[in-house]
């Protein structure tokens, strides 16, 4: 009885050890997410970024500004290996996700905002429908003004 007990926890071990090593074609890919900063050049009230995003990930511009100013953001597709649905959604600071602009509600990912408050606003770019789920890579160009 208790080399039965010791052969089934010594073949749970090895199963578990397996499968921790092992990539399963199931098993959901991680995607890294990116955050960097725009800045401006002095004297200047706009500021460009590009990047790329890959399936469900997503890639968060960070922007200071002031309560009261306007933000003016336009996304631009330059090229994808599927069909080039890329959004922006504009996060105020302290933000736990939701967005006061939503770039997939507009008709060509132009927006602009009046800021609610002072601080680090979040410009976050991604994925919609098929290019997410097939896990497209798309490359971009964020173009953002404060007034």
């Amino acid at each position: 009885m208790k080399t039965s007990i010791v052969s089934s926890i010594t073949k749970t071990f090895a199963i578990a050890a397996f499968l921790a090593v092992t990539p399963l074609p199931f098993a959901p890919a991680v995607m890294a997410q990116e955050r960097s900063e725009i800045r401006f050049a002095a004297g200047n009230d706009n500021g460009a970024a590009s990047g790329s995003i890959t399936g469900q990930g997503y890639h968060d511009h960070i922007v200071g500004a002031r309560q009261g100013q306007s933000m003016a953001v336009a996304l631009t597709a330059d090229s994808s290996t599927g069909n080039g649905t890329v959004y922006f959604n504009i996060l105020p600071p302290g933000s736990d996700g939701v967005a006061i602009f939503n770039s997939s509600t507009s008709d060509n990912n132009y927006g602009e905002v009046t800021l609610p408050d002072i601080g680090d606003y979040t410009i976050r770019v991604y994925h919609m429908g098929n290019d997410e789920d097939a896990g497209a890579t798309t490359s971009y160009t964020l173009s953002v003004t404060i007034m």
